[in-house]
């Protein structure tokens, strides 16, 4: 696993922006002034040299060779080597054209460059050269008349010594400039470090401020200070809050109004609806006695049917009116889950068309009214959908200290773009059948009462065709 080089916290990444800068700028400024120095050094060496040489060589004037014999150079030699003073120099001579004359110990080799260009030039030429990893500087001055200072009389003074000490205070100036750097980079981390906790002080404050809304303080505000970036983006975050802050008010009262809506009109429903079944029944009873028409019989059939169909959709959004409210409430009671499996199927006459898989004594702490609930719908709908002819099947079974129910079926399944929205309310598995014995509510009634118990509810589509939905609940909750 390969692991990250760039650190990937902001302020990390500004301190170390910021000493990279400072170390960048540092070296830059070391090495611009050292290159400005060593060239001083040197072109101080190199004028001081020429200037000297000059000095000897005018002190010499009088006696200086006319013609190229070799005794005449030798004694130039001789006595520019005597005066070479602190320096060192390593002199020779000679006329245009000819070779240099020494008369000291061997010096290096004179550049072939500035012997050729020496006898030509007007004036001193300097060049600098390496001889066994010592820095040099040889130096050619030519020589004019006293008589005719614009006329070179053909004689070239040749100097060459060594840079040794120029080289060590160079050498002095790099570790000087070396050790300035290091303290620099160094103190540039608290400026940094400081430049940094002021840039994120209103990141930080932002980040606060957006955590608190997402645990729902839409009133959260942050304080701007300043004009730069930061503080647009502070001042764009209020009046983001203060939009949320506003339309979650209006969301939240038409809510209310929805609910309190949907709960006033299934509570007016249930006086009427209730006088409606009375009526059904006594005419059901007319009706199984014979004293009514047959067309009479029909029609009242179906008028019983839907006013039992309206009754179980009021008795839905009641219920769904009481998780709304949050006035649901368990009842928790210890239970023999295949005892509740089969008053369930039994009193709504499923026991011949549903194979139960139960452990025997199985036990589990919880509302039985609710759970019956969950079942009957899960039951009805893959009874439903799965058809007549289609088994379905319950089994429920203990998983760790969860109590685990499945109802599966062998139909079509849950089509993939339904699956998503199965326990949304209103949702139903066919869309174009716009009337069905379901009211669209009973699988949201379902999950509703699944998170009451702390659990969850999960539909799915199995591999070889049909629909699971699967109950998991705390066998003992908290």
């Amino acid at each position: 696993m390969r692991r990250r080089v760039v650190p990937r916290g902001l302020r990390t990444r500004l301190v170390v922006a910021f000493v990279l800068v400072s170390a960048l700028s540092a070296l830059t400024t070391a090495a611009l002034t050292f290159r400005q120095a060593r060239a001083a050094i040197l072109d101080r060496a190199q004028d001081s040299a020429v200037h000297d040489l000059r000095t000897q060589v005018d002190s010499l004037a009088p006696d200086l060779p006319a013609s190229p014999e070799d005794a005449d150079l030798r004694a130039l030699v001789l006595q520019l080597d005597r005066a070479n003073g602190a320096r060192g120099w390593r002199t020779a001579a000679a006329f245009r054209g000819g070779a240099p004359v020494a008369v000291a110990a061997p010096a290096p080799a004179l550049p072939a460059r500035l012997r050729a260009t020496g006898g030509t030039a007007r004036g001193a030429v300097a060049q600098r050269f390496h001889h066994d990893g010592t820095p040099w500087l040889a130096i050619a001055l030519p020589v004019t008349r006293a008589e005719e200072p614009s006329r070179p009389s053909g004689l070239v003074v040749y100097a060459s010594f060594s840079l040794a000490s120029q080289s060590r205070d160079v050498d002095t100036l790099v570790s000087a400039a070396r050790a300035g750097v290091v303290p620099v980079v160094i103190l540039s981390a608290v400026p940094a470090l400081l430049a940094a906790r002021r840039v994120l002080r209103p990141v930080r404050r932002l980040r606060s401020a957006a955590e608190d809304m997402a645990a729902g303080a839409l009133d959260t505000r942050i304080t701007v200070v300043g004009d730069d970036e930061l503080a647009d983006l502070g001042r764009t975050f209020n009046t983001m809050a203060a939009t949320l802050q506003t339309d979650a008010a209006t969301l939240r009262s038409m809510e209310a109004k929805a609910r309190r809506f949907a709960a006033d009109v299934s509570h007016e429903l249930r006086t009427p609806l209730a006088a409606m079944t009375a009526v059904t029944g006594v005419l059901d009873a007319d009706a199984a006695a014979g004293d009514l028409r047959p067309e009479t019989a029909e029609a009242l059939e179906l008028v019983a049917d839907e006013t039992r169909r309206l009754g179980r959709m009021v008795e839905d959004l009641m219920e769904i009116s009481r998780f709304d409210a949050g006035a649901a409430a368990l009842h928790l009671d210890e239970i023999d889950v295949g005892e509740l499996v089969g008053k369930t199927l039994g009193l709504r006459h499923w026991q011949d068309r549903v194979a139960v898989d139960v452990p025997t004594g199985l036990r589990a702490r919880v509302d039985p009214r609710r759970v019956d609930v969950v079942l009957a719908n899960l039951v009805g709908n893959a009874l439903r959908h799965g058809g007549p002819s289609v088994p379905v099947r319950v089994r429920a079974g203990a998983v760790g200290d969860a109590l685990v129910l499945t109802v599966t079926d062998e139909g079509p399944g849950i089509p993939e773009n339904v699956l998503p929205h199965v326990f949304d309310r209103f949702t139903k598995g066919d869309a174009s059948r716009t009337r069905s014995e379901g009211s669209g509510l009973g699988l949201a009634i379902a999950a509703e009462n699944a998170r009451l118990h702390g659990g969850t509810l999960t539909a799915a589509n199995a591999p070889g065709g049909g629909a699971v939905f699967t109950l998991t609940l705390p066998r003992d909750p908290a």
